[in-house]
């Protein structure tokens, strides 16, 4: 017996032994390969910048430990890293063109399209775009339809099939677990409660849907149509007959590819298209070795800082698995005080990303904006999405630049508060009450709602529109009335919103910064990103590994089930009170 226990003891002793090893080491690895990251990059001539898209897209880059470590060729890439190193690969000499590896990517067509804009760019240099994938998704498609010339697996795929939103219902779920959404809302478009409440899109969001739908699939297709000089007509034909399901050679006679080529031959085609021969080194430069490529441009002295501060994800929510994204309301408020008091800084681009979140957060920070308006411009420049609270926290800037293919409005708000009545039920469980007042438990998931309680609900939330109405209203000089008419919750598209006056010029975050710029007066400054990104020991400490995996989950094959699955597991997190827009829009 003593025997077994000292064994026992010895084995438990080394498994802690080499569970700490193998952290340290661990720790090492992932800084060893961080200091070789950051080691700045030479450029050697007949270089070609590739970029290879297999991942997900998220404003910001912040380098992952575990992705260090966990290498499965899923990335994580930063819009602002892709941008910057598409602008260093026009301005280097010794870089001749750019090779596009089109795998998947998990972006939404506004920063699809800033990308696809970059490229554009980056061609009046004179210097080549060649794409090559071996499945082009219908996105990458669209991205890689810029490129001078599109190369495709000989057997290999390219879809194109046009958008659909296909949202999920939780409705008859709930009913079977015993839980009622007791739902309060403004807005005849305000869908973001229709899950819970209902198995089917109502006819005012199946109109809005499809309004937007078409909206951003009439972008692509002009865009993709002058690329490869088609007509719209054309695109629309080859989606109908799903081209996908066809032999890759449809795609060469059709005009969507130009050439059929298997990948190990790629690199001959590039080196000819350098000029060197095919047993002569070529240098393949990724994002990574790209970001520490150092900018040609001389150091600024005047002090003038145009600052450029990120603002993604949802608004007091649950910060994104995949990438940590969320805004955090206190964090932000007290970040646009300190940039309002920098007297270095001359103007604030305000990147907004957001489908919205809590109502009370977007106030708070729409009155932080406005505070920062009243010191210096404020400029708005809109990603994906930038809708509902997204849209809250923006009106009021001086300017406010979106993408054509932006989903932005929603103007409205609404409430939830679950009744687990039935489900306590079924349970077996049964809860008394003392009060002091009539609506002390208000709030109470063990009852329903009182017809009293829910009118003093109603009116709250009533009152929360108008107030979101008013705080556009002022924002746009839009008199309330009209305002009323276009808002209702509805969302619209960048192009759209332009239209109607929600949005005052359409581009990325370029036009962002020249508009800014320009309204500063000043000629010389430094642009500057704000919040500053974690070091490497904030981001170890704070990456937990169950989010890791909940990550690789949400960018697996079963994504858009579980995404949205999450939105029941982020319940008891969000406020009450929401200005955002649909949970997920689940745009494909």
């Amino acid at each position: 017996m003593k025997d077994f226990f000292k064994f026992t003891l010895a084995t438990i002793t080394g498994i802690i032994l080499s569970s700490v090893v193998l952290l340290f080491i661990s720790i090492l690895v992932v800084f060893s390969m961080v200091s070789s990251s950051e080691s700045e990059t030479q450029v050697r001539k007949n270089s070609i910048m590739m970029l290879d898209l297999n991942g997900t897209l998220t404003e910001r880059s912040q380098e992952n430990p575990l992705e260090l470590l966990i290498k499965d060729g899923y990335k994580t890439y930063g819009l602002d890293d892709i941008l910057s190193s598409i602008k260093k690969a026009e301005e280097n000499e010794n870089i001749k063109g750019i090779y596009i590896h089109a795998s998947s990517l998990g972006a939404g067509f506004a920063s699809l399209e800033e990308i696809r804009d970059a490229l554009k760019d980056f061609k009046k240099s004179g210097k080549f775009i060649v794409a090559y994938s071996d499945t082009y998704t219908q996105g990458l498609y669209y991205l890689s339809s810029v490129a001078d010339k599109v190369l495709l697996n000989p057997h290999g795929m390219l879809e194109w099939r046009g958008l659909a939103s296909t949202p999920i219902f939780f409705k008859d779920l709930l009913e079977k677990i015993g839980v009622e959404m007791q739902v309060f809302k403004v807005g005849t478009y305000k869908s973001a409660v229709e899950p819970f409440i209902s198995t089917e899109m109502s006819p005012a969001n199946r109109e809005q849907v499809n309004v937007y739908l078409s909206s951003i699939w009439g972008e692509i297709t002009d865009a993709v149509a002058q690329s490869r000089n088609l007509s719209v007509e054309a695109l629309n034909k080859e989606a109908d007959r799903m081209l996908m399901f066809y032999p890759a050679t449809e795609s060469v006679k059709n005009g969507l590819v130009d050439t059929l080529i298997y990948k190990n031959d790629v690199r001959d085609y590039l080196k000819s298209l350098v000029g060197i021969d095919k047993d002569d080194n070529m240098p393949i430069l990724g994002i990574q070795d790209m970001v520490n490529v150092k900018k040609n441009v001389p150091r600024d002295k005047s002090g003038n800082v145009i600052a450029v501060y990120y603002a993604y994800g949802e608004i007091d929510g649950s910060a994104s698995a995949t990438t940590g994204e969320g805004i955090n309301s206190e964090k932000l408020i007290k970040d646009l005080r300190k940039l309002k008091d920098d007297e270095n800084i001359k103007a604030v681009v305000l990147r907004v990303n957001s489908p919205g979140g809590s109502a009370y957060g977007s106030e708070q920070i729409w009155h932080a904006v406005s505070q920062l308006k009243k010191e210096k411009p404020v400029i708005v420049s809109m990603g994906d999405y930038a809708a509902s609270g997204g849209y809250y926290i923006s009106c009021n800037a001086d300017t406010i630049v979106a993408e054509p293919t932006t989903l932005t409005g929603s103007i409205g708000i609404f409430g939830m508060i679950p009744n687990a009545k039935e489900l306590t039920d079924k349970l077996g469980l049964n809860f008394d009450v003392v009060k002091t007042n009539p609506h002390a438990d208000f709030g109470s998931l063990t009852r329903p709602m009182n017809e009293s309680e829910k009118g003093l609900m109603q009116m709250y939330v009533n009152n929360g529109y108008k107030l979101f109405l008013t705080r556009c209203s002022d924002g746009r000089s839009i008199s309330m009335e009209e305002l009323d008419k276009m808002a209702q919750g509805r969302v619209w598209t960048g192009s759209t919103a332009k239209e109607l006056g929600l949005v005052d010029e359409l581009g990325g975050l370029d036009k962002a910064l020249e508009i800014a710029i320009a309204k500063t007066g000043v000629d010389a400054y430094t642009i500057m990103n704000y919040p500053k990104k974690e070091s490497l020991f904030e981001n170890l400490m704070n990456t937990h590994p169950g989010n890791y995996i909940k990550s690789r989950m949400l960018n697996g094959k079963m994504s858009d089930i579980y995404r949205q699955f999450s939105i029941i597991e982020n319940f008891d997190k969000i406020d009450r009170i929401q200005a955002r827009i649909p949970f997920e829009l689940n745009i494909q």
